[in-house]
């Protein structure tokens, strides 16, 4: 009862937000990034720890500089998130344009079955407007929220693009059940969080931390040798972004044990390091670092 009173209480704040243009949206972006910023704080310690070691070059001005920056960017994608229930079909591509887009749809037809690895950096919820474009269907892996009606919400949100949701306990029996029933697919998974202590196979060099990566995608990709791509988000102005897509191992067996996981971080650490105030530094993301394997 208690998930469903909050469930309508906030429904029509977020509705009223979603059919905003997006000028007055960036208005309303403006006011509260002034509360998360200076007065709320939102995990400023966190934010400022994850700088610090990931840039000790900087000076405490641009350090400073990134992380406003970052929080301006964070609240513009809470607004951008909301929005997604709202915008065409065709807004959302114009927002989110693919630079070699010809290249990216040639090799899904050419690979009935593909994973693609993404990140928290940019805005990666509109990539899920790129499904509309895709040959077969997308399924994307996400966490399951505790409110059934906010996790409806997201479901039928998320899945307006052509996109399945699938949650990430339901991930691995339906690539096996894809698989043996020859359906293609597109399965998405975001490869930047830190992974459970209990699940920790392996450790990555990331803004020269070991730090404990997830290592699951590329298992699967090996196990069925299906190939991995990334793309590479950028953003180019507020409210717009481009993407680019790469093939990151066409043929994953051939490849030793986490050699492509380290190649998908050491690509990411590159491209936060492009725009590092777009990157999630709200993630715990060194959390268990490891400094003594190399």
């Amino acid at each position: 009862m208690l998930h469903f009173i909050s469930y309508i209480l906030i429904y029509p704040v977020i509705y009223l937000i979603s059919i905003l243009p997006f000028r007055i949206l960036y208005w309303v972006s403006d006011f509260l990034f002034f509360i998360f910023f200076y007065l709320v704080r939102y995990r400023k310690k966190l934010v400022l720890h994850n700088l610090e070691i990931a840039f000790p070059e900087k000076s405490p001005e641009e350090r400073l500089r990134i992380r406003k920056e970052f929080y301006r960017h964070f609240v513009d994608l809470f607004m951008e998130m909301i929005k997604t229930s709202a915008i065409s079909g065709e807004e959302i591509l114009r927002r989110m344009k693919t630079i070699n887009e010809k290249d990216f749809l040639k090799f899904l037809r050419e690979n009935p079955t593909t994973i693609l690895m993404t990140s928290h950096h940019a805005n990666y919820e509109w990539l899920l407007g790129l499904n509309q474009l895709l040959p077969y269907p997308a399924f994307a892996i996400y966490k399951k929220v505790e409110n059934k009606y906010f996790n409806n919400y997201i479901v039928k949100t998320r899945g307006r693009f052509n996109c399945n949701l699938v949650p990430t306990k339901d991930i691995i029996d339906l690539i096996e059940k894809n698989h043996i029933n020859s359906i293609p697919g597109l399965y998405g998974f975001a490869s930047d969080q830190s992974p459970k202590r209990s699940k920790i196979y392996h450790h990555s060099l990331f803004f020269g931390q070991r730090v404990p990566v997830h290592t699951s995608t590329e298992m699967l990709a090996k196990k069925y040798n299906y190939p991995i791509v990334i793309l590479n988000t950028k953003k180019v102005g507020r409210g717009f972004y481009e993407t680019s897509f790469e093939v990151l191992a066409e043929k994953p067996r051939l490849f030793p044990d986490y050699e492509i996981t380290d190649l998908f971080m050491e690509k990411l650490e590159k491209q936060i390091r492009e725009q590092p105030e777009y990157y999630f530094w709200t993630h715990n993301r060194f959390k268990y670092v490891n400094r003594d394997k190399n």
